[in-house]
């Protein structure tokens, strides 16, 4: 009867093992975005796409650019606790400071010249 609860315990660190190897390649297959993401523009899940930014990380840089307005750099995310030099250089490759969109104007459409809806008389 010994032998039961031993080999119980050897399956349960086994099973325990496995599941932390499991979760930890998750966490390595992130897939890098195909173009840099812009600073300026991105959501939340856009950001998080970068490797090395994950939902607080990307929480912090909304509130920053929230705060303070549009990025000029991407070294200004130096500014953010927790993240450091070197964290920086791992993510620079995959991160833009672009212009913010501009709002889109709500004046409706011109109407066309009284020229271009006048037509030809017939004889």
């Amino acid at each position: 009867m010994a032998s039961q609860p031993r080999s119980a315990r050897t399956l349960f660190s086994i099973l325990v093992l496995g599941l932390l190897f499991s979760q930890s390649s998750l966490a390595t297959k992130k897939k890098p975005p195909d173009r840099p993401v812009n600073l300026n523009t991105a959501t939340s899940e856009q950001l998080q796409q970068v490797p090395g930014i994950g939902p607080a990380t990307a929480g912090k840089i909304l509130q920053m650019r929230k705060t303070y307005g549009p990025f000029k750099s991407v070294d200004d995310l130096l500014a953010i606790r927790g993240l450091g030099a070197k964290r920086l250089e791992k993510m620079r490759k995959y991160l833009t400071v672009g212009r913010p969109a501009a709002p889109k104007p709500t004046t409706p459409p011109a109407k066309p010249s009284p020229a271009a809806e006048k037509r030809p008389d017939n004889p």
